[in-house]
Order: C-alpha cells, then sequence, then structure tokens
C-alpha cells in the first residue's frame, strides 16, 4: 500500500461515520500515517471533528446523507464509529464496491442486539445468557417469565446503558419498556430481555482481525453501572482455560464476521465464572473499556484498530498493568470546563484525556483519568483518585 499527503490527490481517505471520544484517538493514530481524515457526527465540533481535515453534520439515520458524503469525498475506508447509523445503505455502498470497515455485514449485525444474539447463541452456537426479544410490553411481560427475574431489557440498538435497565418483578416490566424505547440511541421498536448470570466478573476482549490472521490483547476487565462503563484495568486475572474459551469465542464470531476481507478491532464483551465464559455483546470498533490501552499497551486500540485497516503489520502487543476512570458531567452546560486537573497529575504515572465533547446533556462521559502502576490493584486506585480530582462545571 502507497501512503499519500493529506489533502492531495494521492491521499489515503478515512471517512469516520461518528466522531465522539474513541473517533477522535483513531483519526490522531490515522494522521500518524499520513491519512486524511474526514469526520461526521450528528452536532457540531464533536470530538473527532476537531482534529480532523474536514468535518460534516448530519442525521446519519439517514442514508441518503451517508451517500452524498461518501460520493463527494469518495474515501477509501468508511469507517462507522457509533451505532444509531443507517446500516442497510453501508451494505449498498459495499456491494458497489466502497470498502466499509470492518465490513457493512458485521455492522449491521453488531449495531443490533437481535441480529448479533441470534448469530451468536443461534447460528454459531454459542454460550449466552437467557433472552427473548419483544415488541411490546405484552410480549416483554412474556419474555420476562420465561427467561426469570431479575432480568435485563435494553433497546436492541443503544450502547452505554442508554435505555437500559433492571426489572426485579413484573411491576418492573412497564416502566423499563418505557425506557427502552424513549432513552435508546435506535428507534427500532423492539428490546432484549435477559436473564442474569451468575459471574464472577465481566471482561472485554479486544480482537484484531488483521492481514496475517486475528490477534488478542490482553483481556480487560470493567465495572459498569447501569449498563455504562466506569472503570476498567488490564490484564484481568483470570484461568488459563476461560482465557483459550475466551479466545475461542472471539475468534468464530469475529471469522465469521469479517469473513476472507474484514478489517479492523472488535471489543467482545464477555461473563466469566471460574473456566466458564458467555459471551455478552460485541462492538466492530475500538470499545470504551479499551481506552486503558493508550497506556497500558505499547499500541493502543485505536492504533491497532489504524493498523489493521491500512493491512499493516500488528505484531505482538505487549501490556503492562493500567486501568481507566471516567470522568463525568452530572450537569447540564453547554460551556464545559474542568477544574482539578493539576491536582489529578500530581503523581507519576498518571494522564487525564479531556474528550472536548461542547456540552452536556445533564449526565454524560467527558473525560477519563489513565494510570498505570506496578500492579491492577495500584493502577486502579491511582485512576479512581485522578478522576474523583476532575470536576466538570459550568464556564
Amino acid at each position: 500500500m502507497k501512503f499519500g499527503t493529506p489533502l492531495k490527490p494521492n491521499a489515503v481517505r478515512i471517512l469516520l461515520l461518528g466522531s465522539g471520544e474513541l473517533g477522535k484517538e483513531v483519526a490522531i493514530e490515522a494522521q500518524r500515517l499520513g491519512c486524511e481524515v474526514i469526520a461526521c457526527d450528528r452536532y457540531e465540533n464533536a470530538p473527532a471533528m476537531q482534529v480532523a481535515h474536514r468535518s460534516y453534520t448530519f442525521n446519519m439515520r439517514e442514508g441518503k446523507n451517508i451517500r452524498k458524503v461518501v460520493e463527494k469525498e469518495k474515501p477509501d475506508f468508511i469507517v462507522p464509529e457509533i451505532e444509531a447509523i443507517a446500516t442497510d445503505e453501508l451494505v449498498e455502498l459495499e456491494k458497489e464496491g466502497w470498502r466499509v470497515i470492518p465490513t457493512a455485514r458485521a455492522t449491521r449485525l453488531t449495531m443490533d442486539r437481535q441480529g448479533i444474539r441470534q448469530l451468536a447463541a443461534e447460528k454459531l452456537k454459542l454460550p449466552t445468557s437467557p433472552y427473548r426479544f419483544a415488541g411490546s410490553l405484552e410480549e416483554l411481560k412474556a419474555g420476562a417469565a420465561a427467561v426469570g427475574f431479575p432480568c435485563f431489557i435494553k433497546p436492541t440498538m443503544s450502547s452505554s446503558g442508554h435505555g437500559q435497565s433492571m426489572a426485579k418483578k413484573p411491576q418492573d416490566l412497564a416502566k423499563a419498556w418505557k425506557f427502552a424505547m424513549e432513552a435508546g440511541r435506535g428507534k427500532t421498536g423492539k428490546v432484549i430481555v435477559e436473564g442474569k448470570i451468575n459471574f464472577d466478573y465481566e471482561i472485554t476482549l479486544l480482537t484484531v482481525r488483521h492481514a496475517a490472521g486475528i490477534s488478542f490483547c490482553a483481556p480487560v476487565g470493567h465495572r459498569q453501572v447501569d449498563g455504562d462503563y466506569v472503570e476498567s484495568w488490564q490484564p484481568q486475572p483470570m484461568t488459563k482455560k476461560a482465557l483459550r474459551q475466551s479466545q475461542n469465542i472471539a475468534k468464530k464470531i469475529v471469522g465469521n464476521l469479517c469473513g476472507a476481507k474484514g478489517r479492523g478491532i472488535f471489543g467482545v464483551e464477555l461473563f466469566v465464572k471460574g473456566d466458564k465464559v458467555w459471551f455478552s455483546e460485541l462492538s466492530p470498533r475500538p470499545h470504551d473499556t479499551g481506552m486503558v490501552t493508550m497506556v497500558s499497551q505499547t499500541m493502543s486500540e485505536m492504533e491497532l484498530h489504524v493498523r489493521a485497516i491500512l493491512n499493516l503489520p500488528i505484531p505482538e502487543i505487549p501490556c503492562r498493568p493500567g486501568a481507566s476512570a471516567a470522568i463525568l458531567a452530572n450537569i447540564k452546560t453547554k460551556k464545559p470546563a474542568y477544574t482539578g486537573v493539576d491536582k489529578a497529575l500530581q503523581k507519576s504515572g498518571t494522564w487525564v484525556r479531556i474528550f472536548g465533547k461542547p456540552f452536556s446533556p445533564g449526565h454524560r462521559r467527558m473525560a477519563v483519568a489513565l494510570a498505570i502502576g506496578k500492579d491492577i490493584k495500584e493502577a486502579r486506585k491511582k485512576a479512581k483518585d485522578a478522576a474523583k480530582k476532575v470536576r466538570v462545571v459550568d464556564a
């Protein structure tokens, strides 16, 4: 592959569909290799737009908007970075010869919980939690009765906990249905209801499909609150058997989604109890829990994604103990500002990454604290301590 120069006719062009904090890091890594980056999102001045060569603001659930930008910019690679997107249009564009990362099929299936769960459980026969799909409150009641209480109700198209809730008893279902319909990022009119699994911990296994095959990062442990990640760490200790099972599950599903030509990184989420492993979800792009890799690995998940897209070598991926802790805004503001950054950075081996999001609707991840340590315990403490010192305020 020949690498050109940005803003010249020979540039390698990457079109980001979604320009959040992960997209921003992808843009930076692509630019380090001389790529020209065009960033798109539903609101202006999204994080990746602030570092891209050009940007567009439009509703990405409408395929005609995506097509218009693709035909104008003529990118070498179309890289989806969010869930709420017109995936059917990506399928059509791929048929016409445009390159969608990792593949249009992978993007369509993984951005719909129904599609990916049916592939994993029904076609590939991977172990999962018990589940049902529901398109009405009555169907939800029947599904919850089938999987048992407590159960989790999630919109079939959403992420980061948006629209997700837990029902402890039948009386909780009406509220859960209403919340899923109103707060989900994509409006499919359907939910998945999942039975609870008794697990010890959950991991994200970052799995890279590249020119030479499939590679795995060390497992990332994480903690969630209401379906949204609040901290992660790497490497998560686990038995050799559980790690092998995790890698086998990830290899099967990533291999199926990518086929021969698919390229990129996947965040494969798994539940683990002892030596037993269950598949949970999968993202066909860098994962929010994987932000820890910006300090724990020699190549971050975003660099690995870009290398895979560009068919570049991915050698061994060394890892050291590291952790991340999310920094949230719990205020509504159109002028976010940050205090305490100086205090957060006093200890060696500690970093803060401010995403540059231009507003907060009342509860939003705005930055992350990162840390390394002699072991996971020390790294987690440093990251959490640093995160606590940073406050998001209205300027």
